[in-house]
């Protein structure tokens, strides 16, 4: 008998490849809104400044401090604010267009298909996720992956997000599981993997860039196809 029954996987950085979705987005809009024009130096640097300014907010957004709304209409003032234009009016239409942009992207982790695939045959999928319900659904949408998965929580839904235990005990009790029957995967040592921790949830850390951060899971891998001889 297989030690776990049900697998809770994390969507941004961990299938769905974020990074490389959002860079395209970005690429779009600096072209489409003529940013050149309004002081931003670079498609680049447009790039580098929102992954800075949106890691902040997203910290603020986890622990509570901002809600959806203020991350949203927050978002794009202070990148042109980071890059030196401030003076600028950001376009209204940016951000509801790079939502809709990013979301419909359909990058993938390399592999992430076939290992759904894969475990699929063995185990029931979930997502738990702290993202919001309507851009999740349309990432997996767009990526394909959507069909994979028998449960989809957020945190939009719950009122938690992880690390806080709650949303994982509320995942649980959804499906009428307890945590040793449960495995949790994800990139982020402290949302994933100790929040897992935090529901005695055992865990899978993604590691695919090689971080030093060692945030002492169950277990590590680097690429998404070693979930098969693991699991």
């Amino acid at each position: 008998m297989r030690k776990y029954q049900h697998l809770f996987f994390d969507l941004d950085h961990t299938l769905w490849d974020y990074d490389r979705n959002v860079q395209e987005s970005l690429s779009e809009l600096y072209e489409l809104y003529a940013l050149a024009g309004l002081g931003l130096p670079s498609a680049s640097d447009f790039y580098q400044g929102f992954l800075f300014v949106n890691m902040g907010l997203w910290e603020h957004y986890n622990v509570g401090k901002i809600d959806k709304v203020t991350l949203r209409k927050e978002r794009f003032r202070r990148i042109f604010d980071h890059l030196g234009a401030g003076n600028a009016e950001v376009p209204q239409a940016m951000e509801e267009d790079f939502m809709h942009r990013t979301s419909t992207k359909p990058h993938l982790f390399p592999h992430s298909k076939e290992i759904l695939i894969y475990l699929q045959q063995h185990y029931q999928l979930h997502v738990i996720t702290n993202g919001f319900d309507h851009s999740q659904a349309q990432k997996m949408s767009s990526s394909g992956i959507g069909e994979y998965f028998q449960l989809v929580v957020t945190s939009e839904t719950t009122g938690h997000k992880k690390p806080d235990k709650r949303i994982f005990e509320y995942a649980m009790g959804k499906l009428g599981v307890k945590a040793e029957d449960c495995l949790m995967i994800g990139d982020n040592p402290v949302s994933d993997i100790q929040g897992a921790k935090n529901a005695s949830i055992d865990q899978v850390y993604f590691n695919p860039h090689g971080s030093e951060i060692d945030p002492q899971a169950t277990y590590t891998i680097t690429h998404l196809s070693e979930l098969e001889n693991l699991l």
